[in-house]
């Protein structure tokens, strides 16, 4: 059973086909998935789907790129969101966006800081969007510090090197459908090096479809094929890595806790 921990079925990319997508997942052996909102309408998408669906958890917050929108109002409503459901895991996706760069830095850091304090207080994980920002991202997390709930390095692009750092800092990391491509040495590096009980998979879909649909619109389902390539790179089973990488999903968003491959 495999926990796609990322992904975005409240986007319109699945509004023809949403169930189908969702039983496709189940044949792939993808049981488990965490909706993510990142703004007022995906969010309210994100909690529609968890309550409809028993399999379904949602990860509600505001993205870098709507940084400036973020009111008190919004977080007044982020309140009001997080008290409405108990299927909420954690708060995300959150962090610095320098690639679209639609508010300054220096809006992105202060909303990126408050959501940080936001999901300590709630005692929820928080998951992390970083684009072209990774030093100013690891800055942030050092001096806000993760807390004993957690956080996740959503869909982790950098190298081995700054992986460690986020893996000291107490973060786990999240591989998505690059893990896959070719050229991806850096992450493929991260893939065999990660230690198992900090390692999380994904999709992002519709977003980063792995090889073999790689440019085609990504699915739940395809966190098959981003357990299959990491437990190769691993010399491992597939069944392992699905099971180690759900646990630890588990464990992170305080579901319980199941198999652990690493003791």
């Amino acid at each position: 059973m495999i926990f796609d921990t990322h992904t975005h079925l409240n986007v319109p990319q699945f509004a023809e086909d949403l169930d189908e997508t969702i039983a496709r997942a189940h044949e792939y052996g993808v049981n488990e998935m965490a909706v993510v909102g990142f703004d007022q309408p995906t969010i309210e998408k994100s909690l529609q789907l968890s309550e409809k669906y028993p399999e379904i958890y949602s990860i509600i917050g505001w993205h870098p790129t709507e940084a400036g929108s973020y009111t008190p109002a919004v977080e007044k409503q982020l309140y009001q969101w997080f008290d409405s459901s108990d299927k909420i895991v954690a708060l995300g996706e959150i962090g610095l966006d320098y690639y679209w760069m639609n508010d300054s830095k220096e809006v992105q850091t202060k909303v990126f800081r408050r959501q940080i304090a936001m999901a300590k207080e709630l005692g929820l994980p928080f998951s992390v969007h970083t684009r072209d920002a990774l030093a100013d991202t690891y800055q942030v997390l050092k001096e806000e510090k993760v807390g004993a709930q957690g956080g996740i390095m959503h869909s982790f692009s950098g190298d081995w090197e700054w992986a460690q750092r986020f893996l000291d800092l107490g973060m786990m990391i999240s591989l998505s459908g690059v893990v896959t491509f070719k050229k991806a040495l850096e992450v493929k590096e991260v893939a065999k090096n990660v230690p198992l009980d900090a390692l999380l998979v994904e999709t992002d879909a519709p977003y980063l479809a792995p090889v073999p649909y790689r440019g085609k619109r990504n699915e739940p389902g395809y966190t098959s094929y981003v357990v299959d390539e990491i437990a190769s790179l691993r010399g491992n089973t597939r069944d392992n890595i699905a099971r180690q990488t759900r646990a630890n999903a588990y464990r992170l968003f305080q579901l319980g806790e199941e198999y652990d491959a690493s003791k």
